[in-house]
């Protein structure tokens, strides 16, 4: 009877062991994805969604306190990395190399907006918008391109629809940048194996306002900018309104997909209702019809409708 009790804890052991490594092998097997400024808003939305369905989120902070909450979530660890800072982007390579699980995918979040008007803001705050929202992919993307080369991974930036409708000053121009940046580095790596796209929210819940307010005010105190009562209570207003909007759920389930489908899209707009989606196709076919107008090669209103006919027909391989 001993020796049966023996057997019986010894196969339960092993298969214990069994299990337990076998739970060791998924975690290790689970794809890393990197999700700079993850700390609020697209950026949160993001690698929570990733994390609950298969990846190892690098999720990307600047403060103390927002690593130490990334760190308590499950198949997330916080990476301290500002985007405008090439060490702090250098060391969070390292960092992830040191980690051993490679890296799947990169996605470009962290992003500002600032109140600079174009006729009489300071060149600092363009600056700013660019070094973040356009140099900060940029940096980021060269960065871990060795590990995206490795692992034939994907890299997607969140761009907006504003990278089609021009809208707030240096914000939509630094979109309308990211747009022509996606495209660039799409050429640039088509032999390479890793996808490049562009995720184009609409208006949906985030902090984005709430920060313009916080870097308004700072110009202000610094002597750079005049915010009179009218503006600034447009601006408090506008902040308020953000956060009635929907939560950007349905923007991370588009990066999810475009991380895990055979055949990512190059671009992915999200709108909160068909009204945003309406507006920015309409407006990406009025800059068409101004190209078309006017010069030695137009084409007619039948070419055209023929041109889109052909475009929407899928290639036969």
């Amino acid at each position: 009877m001993k020796n049966r009790i023996v057997i019986v804890a010894v196969v339960l052991l092993q298969a214990l062991t069994i299990t337990a490594a076998a739970a060791e092998e998924a975690t290790t097997e689970r794809k890393a994805v990197l999700v700079t400024g993850a700390t609020s808003g697209i950026g949160l939305k993001v690698a929570e969604k990733l994390a609950g369905n298969g990846f190892h989120v690098y999720a990307g902070a600047r403060k103390d306190e927002d690593m130490q909450r990334l760190d308590a979530m499950e198949n997330i660890t916080a990476v301290r990395i500002d985007v405008t800072r090439q060490d702090q982007i250098d060391a969070a390579v390292a960092f992830v190399e040191d980690q051993g699980r490679g890296l799947w995918g990169v996605v470009n979040n962290a992003g500002v907006a600032v109140y600079s008007p174009l006729t009489s803001g300071p060149e600092s705050e363009f600056d700013f918008t660019f070094n973040v929202n356009v140099y900060g992919p940029f940096r980021v993307n060269q960065a871990f391109l060795p590990l995206l080369i490795e692992s034939g991974g994907r890299t997607t930036t969140i761009s907006s629809i504003s990278g089609y409708i021009a809208g707030r000053g240096s914000y939509s121009m630094s979109k309308f940048a990211v747009e022509g940046y996606t495209d660039s580095l799409a050429n640039e790596l088509a032999e390479s194996g890793v996808h490049v796209s562009a995720v184009q929210p609409g208006g949906f819940r985030s902090e984005i306002v709430n920060n313009l307010i916080k870097r308004a005010e700072e110009a202000e105190e610094e002597g750079k900018l005049e915010i009179n009562d009218e503006l600034r209570s447009g601006l408090e207003q506008s902040a308020e309104s953000r956060q009635t909007l929907k939560e950007p759920d349905e923007v991370a389930a588009a990066v999810l997909e475009l991380m895990t489908v055979d055949e990512p899209k190059r671009r992915y707009m999200v709108t909160p209702n068909e009204e945003q989606a309406d507006m920015t196709i309409r407006a990406a076919m009025q800059r068409l019809l101004e190209l078309n107008e006017g010069h030695a090669y137009s084409k007619s209103r039948d070419e055209l409708v023929e041109l889109v006919d052909e475009l929407l027909t899928p290639a036969v391989p």
